[in-house]
């Protein structure tokens, strides 16, 4: 299997409306893992749609060599599918059960080939990646996201695949199920190709890919390494940067005062010719030579000075764009001793079943505290953030909030009118604010010229984030409490930095459910709250 690799020749690829993707793009993928990186936007799931077959290019090749996996970010699924017909092996199973009840038909032999060892293979692959207690036979509907990811997975690996091409394998994955994931691809021995915003896993590839501007490059090591050579070439760009601008100073300078040299030598020449009496043949000859001399000193410093504007053009291209987000929210802050929610008792029934154990579930929040909600997914996080939040009342005990403003960030990001624009959409939020304040404000939020009247229906993900905290954190009153539910889904590496700067720049409590271990850690996170088994665990 080492020979597996993937093979993308001049790939060029434009959207129905000629707008252009990628323009002769050329790379190969070895064995390994590989991860690849880029800005939301830049065309990551495209490429590996173009790799897969789903999409055909405008222009070039994308190949693969030997089999190929490809599980996309969002799965085709149908909810009234069997496990086993997602997997790829109902009609083996079938074939096998038929043999055995007698029927020695041709055609069943042919459909099983060598995979009469299936049940037990695949019963092994869904234990490794945590699901070896869901039945063959049972509905893809019953199942929660994060279960149906794993099978979906599952599925490609029982293809023994050369080529697994992943594109966010780690959505909706509660952390038991991620590392469960991260052990199979740590065996992986084939070529992996992976697009992931999650740098956990990220830090257990081989190498990482950048797609970056058009073009792809590699950097050999794992996420921590890239981001390593990234902070170096940074410094690197910004010193030559420096120093371009110096030169095209110093270009200038000389530039100029050759100029004014060459403007007094001229004067003076003029003076001494007549003080001298000189036919006007000899004076029109030498001042001629004066001003071709001149000219010659000019047109060098001018190209000197053209060549230090390449040289600072050059620099800067290599100088990366770093968006970052940087606040200042005192608006936002809670005294220490106050307490900003209490709930007591706390029950929420699904039919006749008790979300929570027990007498209910208690939970109180004071002053500026930093929590992180954990736990497997369908235990019922995001419905304890709804009754914190009051979108739910607890149908036994009690929940208090108090007077501050409580906002939620559902995983749906759905708190903006999307037909109105983001400049709109803040003004709603903060009516009181000036609108020369709300535009600087924007535009420290990276929205600036004609992104500010975008409606948001039409932006990126992160774009959408980056508006939705704006409106959020500077709405009027400011909020006390911040509920985030997965709020780093679907973003990319840039948006999940931008967010964490927002958060850490936030002085209020907030309450995260996050599966992202690195996430929660650069967010300061001084608390952390375990949901399992309907009981809440500090």
């Amino acid at each position: 299997m080492s020979d597996a690799f993937v093979i993308c020749s001049n790939l060029s690829f434009s959207w129905p409306d000629d707008t252009p993707v990628f323009q002769d793009l050329s790379f190969t993928v070895g064995a390994g893992r590989t991860g690849l990186v880029a800005p939301n936007g830049a065309g990551k799931s495209t490429l590996l749609k173009l790799i897969a077959g789903e999409y055909r290019p405008t222009g070039g090749s994308a190949s693969v060599k030997g089999v190929l996996g490809y599980l996309p970010q969002s799965l085709p699924f149908a909810g009234d599918l069997t496990v086993a017909e997602v997997l790829g092996i109902a009609p083996v199973i079938r074939a096998i059960d038929a043999i055995e009840a007698g029927d020695a038909s041709e055609e069943h032999f042919a459909t099983i080939g060598n995979d009469w060892d299936i049940e037990e293979r695949t019963r092994a692959q869904l234990d490794r990646l945590g699901l070896g207690d869901v039945a063959l036979t049972r509905r893809l509907g019953t199942l929660s996201g994060g279960q149906v990811v794993s099978i979906g997975l599952a599925a490609q690996l029982l293809k023994r695949p050369d080529v697994l091409i992943l594109d966010e394998p780690t959505n909706n994955l509660d952390l038991d199920a991620r590392r469960k994931l991260y052990g199979v691809l740590e065996d992986w021995n084939g070529c992996l190709l992976l697009v992931s915003h999650d740098r956990a896993l990220l830090d257990r590839m081989d190498r990482i890919a950048e797609l970056d501007r058009g073009e792809l490059r590699s950097y050999g090591g794992n996420f921590s390494a890239y981001e390593e050579a990234v902070r170096a070439a940074r410094e690197v760009a910004e010193k030559n940067v420096r120093n371009a601008e110096t030169e095209l100073k110093r270009e200038k300078r000389e530039m100029q005062q050759a100029r004014e040299r060459a403007a007094r030598r001229a004067g003076n020449a003029a003076r001494n010719l007549k003080d001298a009496g000189l036919p006007k043949i000899f004076a029109g000859t030498m001042k001629r030579d004066a001003q071709e001399s001149a000219g010659k000193a000019n047109e060098m410093h001018a190209a000197r000075v053209s060549d230090a504007k390449a040289r600072l053009d050059e620099a800067g291209r290599a100088l990366r764009d770093e968006k970052r987000i940087a606040l200042e929210l005192p608006g936002t802050n809670v005294p220490a001793g106050r307490t900003v929610f209490f709930g007591e008792r706390m029950q929420v029934y699904y039919g006749e079943r008790a979300l929570f154990a027990g007498e209910g579930a208690d939970l109180e929040i004071r002053g500026p505290e930093r929590i992180a909600l954990t736990g497997p997914n369908g235990v019922g996080k995001s419905t304890l953030l709804r009754l914190i939040n009051g979108d739910l009342e607890p149908e036994s005990g009690t929940a208090k909030r108090a007077d501050g403003r409580v906002a939620y960030l559902s995983q749906r990001l759905d708190l903006l009118d999307l037909d109105r624009t983001v400049a709109e959409n803040l003004a709603d939020s903060a009516p009181t604010m000036p609108e020369s304040q709300r535009m600087n404000l924007l535009a420290r939020f990276l929205f600036r010229g004609s992104r500010i009247h975008l409606p948001v229906g039409v932006l990126s993900g992160g774009e959408r984030l980056r508006a939705t905290l704006a409106c959020v954190l500077y709405a009027e009153p400011a909020p006390q409490l911040l509920l985030l539910d997965e709020p780093t889904n679907n973003l990319d590496l840039v948006s999940v930095g931008q967010l964490e700067s927002a958060l850490t720049a936030y002085e209020g409590a907030f309450v995260v459910v996050s599966h992202d271990e690195r996430f929660l850690a650069q967010i300061n996170v001084n608390r952390w709250l375990r949901l399992s088994d309907g009981r809440l665990h500090a």
